[in-house]
């Protein structure tokens, strides 16, 4: 069954990104409500409990109240640099009403599984599987027993058994969720690959930490001429 949690909102009177900035140095979070053929309500949420639901690993299975409204959060937008998020987006949602919803893998009996004394390796492909069920019944995860896998074996969704009422949303055709194959031993070229890689991260973190801090002067340099303006 889906967890369900309620988060104090407020409604917010003004929109922009002068209006975001202010309520995210107040430790808000701004976000919107959308859906059922309604006009969108535009909220913001306290950082601290919205990191706090993050934090479980199920928010996006997670039933969540917002100001008496059943909602589903669909995205969350995080700053590039600090990783706080800086916007959600919650779908209105009716008890039993059927969604669609990416819940997460979990492997189990891993100790029970043969791959591990030949040396194999689970090569997971789909961490997340997308099923539809009632709003209801969302399954917080998907748990795929790995007990007696050898090496070649391909776990596919087939041989998933999923919750009563829970069905994948691909149903064309039986894809794989995990395989178990052979180890790999590391060359000179994946080592040498590995750090061409690294270096790329370490110069694309230094671009997003200097756009960043461009963002910040423009940001201060737009409140500095609103000040200016408000005072003239």
């Amino acid at each position: 069954m889906s967890d369900t949690i309620t988060l104090a909102a407020e409604t917010r009177d003004r929109v922009g990104k002068g209006a975001s900035r202010s309520l995210r140095r107040d430790g808000r979070v701004p976000a919107v409500i959308y859906g059922q053929n309604r006009e969108p309500t535009a909220i913001h949420l306290e950082e601290k409990a919205l990191v706090k639901a993050l934090s479980t690993g199920h928010f996006f299975t997670t039933v969540v109240t917002l100001n008496g409204q059943r909602t589903l959060p669909k995205d969350v937008a995080f700053h590039p640099v600090t990783d706080r998020p800086v916007h959600v987006d919650f779908l209105r949602i009716r008890a039993n009403e059927t969604v669609t919803v990416q819940v997460p893998v979990n492997f189990v009996d891993e100790d029970e599984s043969v791959y591990l004394k030949q040396g194999g390796v689970l090569n997971v492909v789909r961490h997340e599987i997308e099923v539809t069920c009632e709003a209801s019944s969302i399954p917080t995860e998907i748990t795929i027993s790995l007990k007696g896998r050898e090496i070649g074996d391909s776990i596919h969704i087939s041989d998933v058994a999923l919750p009563n009422g829970v069905e994948p949303s691909i149903d064309d055709r039986d894809f794989t969720v995990a395989t178990i194959v052979p180890p790999t031993v590391p060359t000179a070229e994946d080592e040498a690959l590995d750090a061409e890689v690294a270096e790329a991260q370490a110069a694309e973190h230094a671009e997003e930490e200097a756009a960043a801090e461009a963002e910040a002067e423009a940001e201060a340099a737009e409140d500095a001429d609103e000040g200016e303006k408000k005072e003239g």
